[in-house]
């Protein structure tokens, strides 16, 4: 996990990172064991994607407007072009997208 306030991990088969480094996460990618998960840290979504070391993002839609917070998406370096993978849509009518960053050239898209 990543924090900048823990001292310590202590949960089951984790890992306390205090800042990205690529081959720390590129290590952690071919360990066996579940995805590497994000949850509500908008700042390491753009740091792993500008160093290109994001797989696919499952991007969740609910069904209410705030009107305020955080742009998930913010000081991207370059454009990221995606490819639609899988949606689906739970009962409460929040719609989840899997994207993969595509690698096909702009005419291809």
């Amino acid at each position: 996990m990543f924090s900048r306030t823990l001292e310590s991990a202590d949960w089951n088969n984790s890992q306390l990172l205090r800042e990205v480094i690529p081959a720390d996460i590129e290590r952690l990618k071919q360990e066996p064991g579940r995805d590497i998960i994000i949850y509500g840290s908008a700042s390491l979504v753009q740091k792993l994607t500008n160093l290109g070391l994001i797989d696919e993002y499952q991007l969740l839609v609910h069904p209410v407007i705030l009107g305020s917070g955080k742009p998930l998406f913010q000081d991207i370096k370059d454009k990221v072009k995606l490819k639609l993978v899988n949606t689906t849509t739970n009962p409460s009518g929040v719609v989840v997208m899997s994207y993969q960053p595509s690698t096909q050239h702009d005419s291809e898209l």
